[in-house]
């Protein structure tokens, strides 16, 4: 399933990642360099397989590693009603 932020989610890049902004809640998230790499090919329509790919492709990491840190993100970041 894409990955979606929030009507209330605003989004800036920064030299150290992307900062997330929960307009609604005032709360600020931010993403480190891989997050930001994870969420990058989600928003451009890829599924979690495809941003675990760009992670391995990227990053010295296993793929099962990859898929991993991917199921986290994605579920940490619906569950905080950041994204759908």
């Amino acid at each position: 399933m894409p990955l979606r932020f929030g009507d209330n989610v605003s989004t800036a890049e920064t030299d150290y990642g992307t900062v997330l902004l929960d307009e609604q809640g005032g709360a600020y998230w931010e993403l480190n360099p891989t997050a930001t790499l994870v969420v990058r090919a989600l928003l451009d329509g890829g599924d979690e397989a495809d941003a675990a790919a760009a992670l391995v492709r990227e990053f010295d990491i296993d793929q099962a590693q990859a898929r991993q840190d991917v199921e986290t993100l994605v579920r940490e970041l619906r569950e905080s009603g950041l994204a759908s």
